[in-house]
């Protein structure tokens, strides 16, 4: 060794500044080197009312943007009447599809959906439709982050990751677009359809009371610029709820004891879980691609994962349905709820291994090379574009 490698050492093995050296041939207990400094109580304290007033904020910012956004369809010639993009049920299907892909998030898109329903811009019918939309283009987030992450590895790490991401889009499509046949048929039955569920009415008078003197300032504004400035304020709310809400990653799963879930009904629970904390979709089914990368959890095992997930993400939508104090949105939402969590317990109870094996083919075709993962990406925005075209030559 020579004496540069010899004064490293030294350096390396000398106790760190402030801390006397222990005498010679002795060794320091390991509960005696200094650790990791511990926040202070008040410091926590701090810490947890900052996030609760930021929590408030997103939550004022997020009802004060669905009311923006109402008031300005209300008077919004393209989201009117025989307007290209609300002209039926299928044109807010395909409205709702693009505007979660372009976005990166199903959330904005479907709460815009409630607010059309309230602003009467579109039907209770049309409201459902452009939320399965939503929800069909919300997956694409996940797609994106595994392209993302799987130029970090190798050949065979980059195929997992991109597989990972097909696997979430195809599982959802096949769950929503049955069970958009099934929530059309729910919402026009008759009993179905006289539930008057809201807030008393004291809670609509508060959002009055609240919001009443920024919408009278607005009401003179342009409404496409009300009803954008709406959305970009609905946007911000999500994602300052994105920075409170807890954080979801592999490491907490595996520090939590749940990396062992890998049977269907434990990762359904864990999905719905998981959607349900963070109030999104996008969040959870991304969270995917490092598990699987990492091999916490088998690409053929997270199929329960996703269902559940598609489900419960739906609770920051009913939370917008309510705060709308509308009952036709209130209804839209519960029949989602409805028909989804039944045609996924069905298909994960009865039809499992038929199920996965069908999606776990579509994914491997799909994968299988480049060309024909990029005619599958560009699909996924040709067909909601293909289908309001097609939709508005419909009268």
């Amino acid at each position: 060794m020579n004496r540069t490698d010899q004064s490293r050492t030294a350096a390396d093995e000398s106790p760190p500044a402030g801390t006397a050296a222990p005498p010679e041939g002795e060794q320091v207990p390991a509960n005696a080197l200094p650790g990791p400094a511990t926040r202070a109580p008040g410091a926590v304290v701090v810490a947890r009312l900052y996030r609760l007033v930021r929590f408030v904020a997103a939550l004022f910012l997020f009802v004060g943007a669905l009311q923006l956004m109402k008031t300005g369809a209300a008077s919004l010639d393209v989201l009117q009447g025989e307007g290209l993009l609300v002209r039926n049920a299928g044109s807010t299907l395909g409205l709702g599809w693009i505007g979660a892909l372009f976005v990166l998030s199903g959330s904005p898109m479907a709460a815009t959906a409630l607010t059309l329903v309230e602003a009467g811009s579109i039907s209770e019918i049309q409201g459902f439709t452009m939320l399965t939309g939503s929800r069909l283009g919300a997956a694409f987030v996940v797609l994106v982050v595994a392209v993302i992450y799987a130029l970090r590895g190798g050949q065979g790490e980059r195929r997992r990751n991109v597989s990972t991401a097909v696997i979430a889009l195809v599982t959802t499509a096949l769950v929503y677009v049955p069970c958009a046949f099934f929530g059309l048929a729910l919402l026009s039955w008759a009993p179905f359809h006289s539930l008057d569920i809201h807030f008393p009415g004291q809670f609509a008078d508060v959002i009055d009371l609240i919001y009443g003197p920024l919408l009278a300032r607005v009401e003179g504004f342009p409404s496409l610029l009300v009803f954008v400035g709406g959305l970009g304020v609905l946007l911000l709310s999500f994602k300052l709820i994105d920075t409170v809400l807890p954080k979801m990653d592999e490491e907490v799963i595996e520090r939590s004891g749940m990396s062992w879930m890998r049977r269907k009904w434990p990762m359904f629970a864990l999905g719905s879980l998981v959607a349900l904390i963070t109030m999104s979709v996008s969040v959870a089914l991304t969270v995917l691609v490092p598990l699987v990368a990492k091999r916490y959890a088998k690409r053929e095992d997270i199929v329960p994962y996703i269902m559940g997930a598609n489900i419960t993400t739906l609770g920051d939508t009913m939370l917008a349905a309510f705060a709308l104090n509308s009952p036709a949105a209130v209804r839209i939402v519960l029949a989602e709820v409805i028909v989804t969590t039944i045609f996924s317990m069905l298909l994960l109870a009865l039809l499992y291994p038929g199920t996965r094996r069908l999606i776990w083919r579509v994914q491997r075709e799909v994968v299988q090379s480049k060309p024909r993962l990029a005619t599958f990406t560009a699909g996924l925005f040709v067909v909601p574009i293909t289908i309001i075209g097609v939709a508005g030559l419909i009268t």
